[in-house]
This record gives structure tokens, sequence and C-alpha cells, in this order.
């Protein structure tokens, strides 16, 4: 005990640092276990693209076998269909990413290929011209189960640029039946388009950031109450 105080914690200091230090134990166990989320996923998705391809099925599939997985499939791009999601930023130039349906070998069934990106022209009422394979061709890449997804107000269904590509959306506006995934591309098809995917475990260290903040605000707190519970004596 310090020489002429005595330690006399107060109700409301006390109270306020007991709610700051849960919060920041709660909230820095939170960013913890995003960031071993994340560095679960990607563990997984090595292991996904180390593994040989799964052949996608000319008949219909379910999504949950399929997620996450190195997949192939054999068919002929339809490229008159082909869209672009706009604003995607690699290596700090602004792009699209290629989507366009794969009419899947000997089967009626499309499935939507995330081709790569490619560079916007500097004016953006012109369409970047993407080579497209004529022909059969065979794509490899990782199965997921959407587009990545972006706020927006209102889509203009009849636009060939798009900020998010729906798949029950897109097979009922053009009449195709799908495969119910999204093939990320990774195998090269000689169309120039750059496919530098992000990662499942991109940010990881920011999420163990937040939390070692967050921790350290819940120290700060007791030591903080301990502090103003003392009180000179008389």
């Amino acid at each position: 005990m310090l020489a002429g105080y005595s330690f006399r914690p107060r109700r409301w200091p006390l109270a306020l640092a007991a709610v700051a230090c849960a919060a920041g134990i709660v909230l820095g166990s939170w960013q913890a276990r995003r960031a071993e989320e994340k560095r679960a996923l990607g563990a997984e998705l090595d292991q996904a693209l180390e593994a040989a391809p799964i052949e996608i099925s000319t008949t219909p599939v379910e999504n949950k076998n399929l997620l996450l997985k190195r997949v192939a499939a054999r068919g002929e791009f339809v490229a008159e269909r082909t869209l672009f999601l706009d604003n995607k930023i690699r290596r700090g130039r602004v792009g699209y990413e290629v989507i366009t349906p794969l009419k899947l070998a000997r089967s009626s069934l499309h499935v939507l290929v995330n081709r790569g990106w490619i560079e916007a022209p500097r004016s953006r009422d012109v369409l970047p011209e993407v080579r497209t394979p004529a022909g059969e061709t065979r794509v490899e890449g990782l199965a997921l189960g959407r587009l990545p997804h972006a706020l927006q107000l209102k889509e203009d269904l009849q636009s060939r640029v798009r900020q998010n590509v729906d798949l029950g959306a897109f097979a009922a506006d053009t009449g195709l039946a799908l495969q119910p995934i999204v093939i990320e591309q990774r195998s090269d098809s000689g169309d120039g388009l750059l496919r530098e995917w992000p990662r499942p475990d991109a940010g990881i260290e920011r999420h163990e950031s937040y939390a070692l903040q967050w921790y350290s605000l819940a120290a700060l707190a007791v030591i903080l109450a301990a502090v103003l519970s003392f009180r000179r004596i008389g």
C-alpha cells in the first residue's frame, strides 16, 4: 500500500472500467477469431489448389460438394454473353473482371467463368476488347458459390457492365441453364487476362493488429481503474 493513500474504488469509475475491459476483451477475441478463420481459409485454398481438379459434371451438381475445390470444365465459351464486373482494382489500376458462360461439352448446361481482369480503357464509354478462345477449350480453376458482391443502388440488367452478377438472375435473363457454381479461372487461355485473385487470408495482420489494440484497451482500463482507486488519506 502506498504511504498516505488508501485503496477506495469509486462505484461508477469501477463500473466504467469493467465495461471498457469487457468490451476490449470481446472485440479483441472477435478480431483474433477472424484472423484464425482467414488463416484456415488460406490453408484450405492452398490444399485445394494442390489437389487434382474435379471434372464438372454434365448433369446438375450441388455446389456444397465443390465449393473451394479445384475444378475443371470442358466446353465452348459463349462470347456474346460476356459481362464485365466494374471497378476491380489490380496493381493500382481500375478495370473489369470478365465473366463468360462456358457451355459444357455434350450437355445443355453452362457454368459461369470469372476469366480474369482487364484494364479499363481511358473512356468508360468503350469496353475493352477481350480475346475469347474459339471452339472447345478446357478451363481449370477454383469453384465458388457466387461472384464478388458490391453495394449498389440500382443495376441496369441490359448493360454488359455490372456491379454484381447473380447466378439466378443471369440464368433468368439469358435463358441459359447454369451449374450452381462459378469457376474462378486459374489456367491460361492465351487471352491476356490477368489472374491475380484476392486470397481469403488477406488482411490477417490487420485483424491481429486490431486484436492487440483492443486487448491493450482492456488492460489500460484495468490499470486506470486501479490507479484512480487510490485516494489520499485525510
